[in-house]
């Protein structure tokens, strides 16, 4: 009978650990990376808030210290830049045009978004995923190749230089994305809280607004945000559905304040009035920060 001799056993290489049984960790290339990206944002940071501090300051200028010395503090405060911007150059005008115009589509939005993206995430019925991607193709519709037959379809309704007419295309314009956040953030949230509410015989209706629209508000606080912004700035709808002067919301009047400024030489009345369009926006993102990023972290914390 043979035998068969057990294997040699492989030479076996000792590795010294330090004390406490750890290996030692390569921290080096983790540093690299976080000087790195916070260089990058650093250097992000700088670029966006020195113009917006430079307008600040020069809003507060007189003209000759803007040309003369325009990267100095001003010598004092000329807060009658702001008053005559206020005043002369209509911007009170603008400024109410533009508030009811973006208050009503911002209402409406959010309403009618969120009542059809609760039924596209909740409701299964012939149709959902037809219905969701032409909302999703709204997305990718460029507004330049809908401003003509835009323009006819308004004012054969006669709303043609009209704020309400204005909030009504405000809205169409902005549902498709409203829709598109909403749809995914409905879809996140806990369905047993709906089914009890609905033994206990709650409608729909109730269900929706007492029940899952208060638990949708990150999300709404988000998408609301976003859809201010856009709104706010809007130039090009204005421009073309919105010719009356009385009428002009405050991108049309920051234009028109930039050519009559410019012929006047009123360059610190011109700056004064920039930055008023500018801090609502800047107000109205500071105070919901938070609440943005919840509303868009929701959906992956879940």
């Amino acid at each position: 009978m043979k035998t068969t001799e057990p294997p040699a056993s492989l030479p076996v290489t000792k590795i010294d650990l330090p004390a406490g049984g750890k290996r030692p960790r390569r921290r080096s290339d983790g540093r690299v990376l976080n000087v790195f990206s916070h260089g990058v944002l650093v250097l992000w940071a700088v670029m966006v808030v020195l113009p917006l501090l430079w307008a600040v300051m020069t809003s507060f200028k007189d003209d000759r210290s803007i040309f003369g010395s325009p990267w100095s503090l001003p010598d004092r405060l000329h807060f009658d830049n702001w008053s005559r911007a206020w005043t002369q150059a209509n911007m009170s005008d603008y400024f109410l045009n533009t508030i009811l115009v973006v208050g009503g589509s911002l209402i409406g939005t959010l309403v009618l978004g969120s009542m059809a993206a609760y039924v596209l995430a909740r409701f299964d019925f012939p149709g959902n995923r037809f219905i969701y991607y032409l909302f999703v193709g709204g997305m990718s519709f460029p507004i330049m190749l809908a401003l003509v037959p835009l323009f006819y379809v308004v004012n054969n309704m006669g709303l043609l230089n009209t704020l309400h007419g204005l909030i009504l295309v405000y809205i169409a314009y902005s549902l498709p994305f409203t829709v598109f956040f909403l749809t995914a953030f409905f879809r996140t949230l806990p369905s047993s809280v709906a089914e009890a509410a609905f033994v206990d015989g709650a409608s729909h209706s109730r269900t929706f607004f007492q029940i899952m629209l208060p638990m949708a508000k990150p999300g709404l606080i988000s998408v609301g945000i976003f859809n201010f912004l856009g709104q706010w700035n809007q130039y090009m709808l204005p421009t073309v559905l919105n010719t009356d002067p009385d009428k002009r919301v405050l991108t049309q009047g920051l234009v028109q304040l930039a050519v009559s400024q410019g012929y006047k030489g009123d360059w610190s009345g011109l700056f004064a009035g920039l930055v008023m369009a500018m801090l609502p926006v800047l107000g109205a993102y500071i105070v919901f920060q938070r609440q943005v990023v919840q509303g868009l972290t929701a959906g992956a914390l879940k």
